[in-house]
């Protein structure tokens, strides 16, 4: 193994060598090229949610591979191209295995592999849980943004579900600008609701924190709700909850009834890749056999193509794009090819002459 130096950049065949390089970045490093960042991460997801719109990536349905034996498990392929200055090709592989964090294991594992455009050789494997979680809850601060300009601008935060996920979008939300005279807190395991409030006092909130044992009373007393579960099906049905007209981050996708949606304003990032695999609008459009029910998409409201009203519940329903996966790991990649940390695996790819 090597490492390449401070002077490279990302070709997957550098000028002058005889053979593509391959490298593989850690967790480790990540972690220290995206600490800190949270405002830069956001405008990088703008931006690739802007050339998604505009027609600048490819980015396929995701193939979902289930198990007999093992139910509550998948493992997701997200294949996905994106243009513009990333000009990256790639794949996320993550697998969600419920069953982990009884055995002391977050839920989920992932891996980024990136792809030359020129070639099609992969120059890098990424550890991507942090990756992905960096991408969901910057995607979620600038929803929670953009839907709230027309809006009054949410100051208790209430969050239904306190794993990884609902961390960063906190980490993201304060980083991007954002402080809250009041922090709900909601899980049905005790010890993940204490480990949450652990974290919140060591972020050094000034926000009154309450833990709320009634998923109801989180709702009603909150006006920005942040859905960050495991839910496999819906299990708020209610739409009365929401009579306050709460912004609703719905990142977990499967927790709402069909009826809450149909009482709200809803917003998606991709109409075709959100209304599927039974996630909450995919049943509301079963449920009335039309998409009438959404008003439009992240990007039609950064375009000025729709607007949340004030009247009603506004829900923000992200399936989640490989698009950014990517573009957030090239730049973890760009990071640690500027430090000179690449570590680069020697003879990776074997016999590269084409007649032998």
């Amino acid at each position: 193994m090597t490492r390449m130096s401070s002077t490279a950049t990302q070709p997957a065949v550098p000028q002058g060598a005889s053979a593509p390089t391959f490298a593989v970045i850690t967790g480790t490093q990540v972690q220290q090229a995206l600490d800190g960042r949270e405002k830069q991460i956001v405008e990088l997801v703008e931006a690739t949610y802007r050339l998604h719109g505009a027609g600048d990536t490819v980015n396929p349905p995701s193939y979902f591979l289930r198990f007999p034996d093992r139910p509550r498990a998948r493992i997701i392929a997200l294949p996905a191209s994106v243009g513009g200055s990333v000009h990256v090709d790639g794949i996320k592989w993550i697998s969600s295995f419920p069953d982990n964090v009884s055995a002391g294991l977050p839920r989920a594992s992932a891996v980024l592999i990136l792809n030359d455009a020129e070639t099609g050789y992969p120059f890098a494997c990424l550890e991507s849980s942090i990756i992905s979680a960096t991408r969901t809850a910057a995607s979620a601060a600038l929803a929670a943004d953009w839907l709230s300009r027309s809006r009054r601008r949410p100051t208790r935060v209430g969050f239904f579900g306190t794993g990884l996920i609902a961390r960063y979008i906190h980490t993201f939300l304060t980083g991007t600008g954002w402080s809250f005279d009041a922090i709900g807190v909601h899980d049905v395991s005790a010890d993940s609701s204490a480990g949450f409030c652990g974290y919140l006092r060591q972020s050094d909130t000034t926000a009154e924190v309450t833990v709320h044992d009634s998923a109801e009373d989180l709702v009603r007393s909150s006006d920005l709700v942040v859905f960050a579960t495991i839910a496999g099906e819906p299990h708020v049905s209610d739409p009365a909850w929401f009579s306050h007209n709460p912004l609703v981050l719905h990142i977990s996708l499967r927790d709402l009834a069909p009826e809450v949606l149909l009482a709200s304003a809803n917003f998606v990032d991709d109409v075709e890749h959100c209304l599927k695999a039974d996630t909450s609008p995919h049943l509301a459009e079963q449920r009335t056999g039309s998409r009438d029910f959404l008003n439009g998409t992240l990007n039609d409201v950064m375009l000025g193509r729709a607007a949340p009203p004030a009247d009603r519940p506004v829900i923000f329903s992200p399936f989640g794009l490989g698009v950014l996966d990517l573009a957030v790991g090239k730049y973890v990649y760009d990071e640690a090819a500027g430090a000179g940390d690449l570590r680069l695996i020697d003879d990776f790819f074997h016999d590269l002459r084409r007649y032998g």
